[in-house]
């Protein structure tokens, strides 16, 4: 291959091309979408009569391989936009048409914003830019490769439904995913990488587990936790109730539904509309399902006279939400439109801002450790000064409040980015960014600090001089929503949780029927059990079916439990149980005592993390 210097994303737009100009030989009549680079190869979007299978990629690749053999140029064309839209009306290419009238009509932004691809036009419509390959011609403002010889090393992935333009009301294409780098290792090196992430994957462990449920007839992006899920759901809200109690946190609910006028309020309504559901009129008037906890806490925070002296005032509250997610961008867990956010909002003086930022920080990073997450950073997220019309428009609140973020940043000592433009609309904001075992980045929580709730709810308190004074309001969600975090979990342990976390920590299995007495016994005394007065509750069944034993410890380990106990005469005479660790393998005989009692020490300490592998 050459060793010509293209940068990656020159390369893989490249192949993008390449791959259209192979699909464009196989099947003359296609109609193509957009095709832009990704973090590790392209993909682009087509419609066909007849919609392609997975057995033909591999003749696509082949084509590719072909054309790329031949070195065929990249040429470019310029034309003006009347002459670019008959040209491409010519061909057939309706989407690129569309494009051209979405280019003339609102600018290249728009059409960056709604196709997610950069690169299919200019900044100005004096001349727009085509690519010839071959027989296939495309928009696109470049730059490429000069030949196809140079595109590197490429595997065509997957092909999956695109809605054009990201709405469901548009016609579905078919996009096909690939990989794309310089050389054949680097290559497959992702391969490998993606077969590890497809084993880890969420929803197909969920399902192996019986974790969550998805269905049409409640909705989509409305997940069902089951039984076994639901034990990681409440531990994770134990573990953060307990935490926040530490932290000296206070517990408030709030309803799921409110009135239109607080979102007016708050500011959803003028700055989030397009994120919330239709309205719900009762008794002629607006209500809303709540896209956020914050206007509630801030109408309990007000609902008290609060001195100098009792500030911080930390309310949390484990609140379920509502938001609009395109059908199209819904992912299992990972993106939903109804989920439980691991929520608080800490209301202190300008001078208490700063630490109290830093102590969320280092709750963040407790939480992670504690999970094995090591790899973490945060993103700093400012907003556009030029562009204040998404933002309140309060230019010395920015300052103020983002130099105390920087601060705390700073002395956090946790490595951090900025980024322009994406603040939330009331202030600036920290997204934790965490990197799972096979190398995906996920934002996990995001927190805020808000200089305008105050403002708009009256948020104050009564200063030392007896004068009423503004609070600062941190938002936190060290967890962010129960669902994405549980998500990043299943992957994370590929469903091998610890013992604390496990939906069933433990098996009884008797060898023979005469041995099923003495497992119930077992049983009962495991899950009634207490440790120094305190009831550990273990987390235990016992299998009765009729199969041998060596299959039912099979299917516990398939089942990722954490102790399988085999019960026999010897054991029943003694009192004991034959220990099998899921991780460790044959521990041995124990006292069921004893196995109580290192049964709750993990518990309660939440040790025994297993490695992610």
């Amino acid at each position: 291959m050459s060793q010509d210097n293209f940068p990656v994303e020159t390369r893989r737009h490249s192949a993008a091309h390449l791959m259209a100009a192979a699909i464009k030989d196989l099947w003359p009549n296609a109609k193509f979408g957009v095709g832009p680079a990704t973090a590790t190869g392209f993909y682009y979007d087509i419609q066909l009569e007849e919609p392609l299978t997975v057995e033909d990629l591999p003749k696509i690749e082949k084509r590719m391989k072909e054309l790329r053999k031949k070195k065929k140029k990249f040429y470019c064309e310029a034309h003006g936009i009347d002459e670019a839209i008959d040209y491409m009306a010519k061909e057939g290419q309706d989407f690129k048409v569309e494009l051209l009238k979405l280019l003339r009509d609102k600018g290249s932004t728009a059409i960056a914003k709604e196709t997610g691809d950069e690169s299919v036009a200019g900044e100005g419509l004096d001349e727009i830019t085509f690519y010839r390959t071959g027989d296939f011609v495309d928009l696109c403002r470049g730059p490429h490769v000069d030949h196809s010889g140079q595109v590197g090393e490429f595997k065509l992935r997957s092909i999956a439904g695109a809605y054009w333009r990201g709405d469901a009301k548009n016609a579905q294409l078919q996009r096909i995913h690939a990989l794309a780098y310089e050389t054949k290792e680097e290559l497959q090196a992702e391969v490998t990488r993606l077969e590890e992430q497809a084993k880890r994957d969420h929803r197909k462990i969920g399902k192996e587990l019986g974790l969550f449920t998805l269905v049409e007839e409640v909705g989509a992006g409305l997940p069902m936790w089951l039984p076994a899920g639901n034990v990681i759901r409440d531990e994770l809200e134990k573990l953060a109730r307990i935490t926040e109690h530490r932290a000296g946190y206070r517990r408030v609910s709030t309803p799921h539904i409110t009135k239109g006028d607080l979102y007016h309020r708050s500011g959803h309504l003028p700055y989030y509309a397009e994120d919330m559901y239709a309205p719900i009129m009762i008794d002629e008037q607006e209500y809303y399902l709540r896209p956020m906890n914050c206007p509630h806490h801030h109408m309990i925070y007000a609902h008290d006279q609060w001195s100098y002296r009792d500030l911080p005032v930390r309310l949390s509250e484990y609140g379920q939400v509502y938001r609009y997610e395109a059908s199209g961008g819904l992912s299992g867990l990972m993106r939903v439109r109804g989920f439980c956010q691991n929520d608080a909002h800490i209301y202190c003086r300008p001078d208490q801002a700063k630490d109290e930022f830093l102590a969320v920080m280092h709750m963040h990073a407790d939480y992670y450790r504690l999970f094995g997450i090591e790899d973490f950073w945060m993103r700093l997220s400012l907003p556009d000064m030029e562009n204040l019309d998404k933002y309140v428009d309060d230019a010395e609140g920015w300052k103020t409040a983002l130099g105390i973020l920087k601060q705390a940043m700073d002395e956090s000592g946790y490595p951090y980015k900025e980024v322009e433009g994406e603040a939330a609309f009331y202030g600036p904001k920290v997204d934790f960014m965490v990197k799972s075992v096979v190398g995906t980045e996920y934002a996990i929580s995001t927190n805020q600090l808000d200089f305008m709730a105050t403002k708009r709810f009256n948020l104050v308190y009564t200063a030392e001089d007896g004068s009423k004074q503004p609070v600062y309001v941190i938002h936190r969600a060290p967890m962010g929503s129960h669902e994405r975090f549980a998500a990043f979990l299943i992957e994370h342990y590929a469903g091998k949780f610890p013992t604390w976390l496990s939906p069933t920590q433990a098996v009884v299995i008797p060898i023979a029927d005469r041995h099923e007495e003495y497992a119930q016994s077992v049983r009962d005394t495991l899950f009634f059990s207490e440790v120094d007065s305190v009831n550990t509750g273990i987390r235990v069944e016992t299998d009765f079916a009729s199969e041998r034993m060596q299959k039912k410890i099979r299917n516990a380990q398939n089942r990722q439990i954490p102790y399988m106990l085999v019960v026999g005469d010897a054991e029943a005479e003694n009192g004991e149980v034959a220990v099998r660790h899921r991780d460790h393998g044959d521990i041995g005989t124990m006292k069921v005592e004893d196995l109580i009692a290192r049964i709750a020490k993990e518990q309660s300490g939440r040790t025994d993390q297993p490695k992610p592998e």
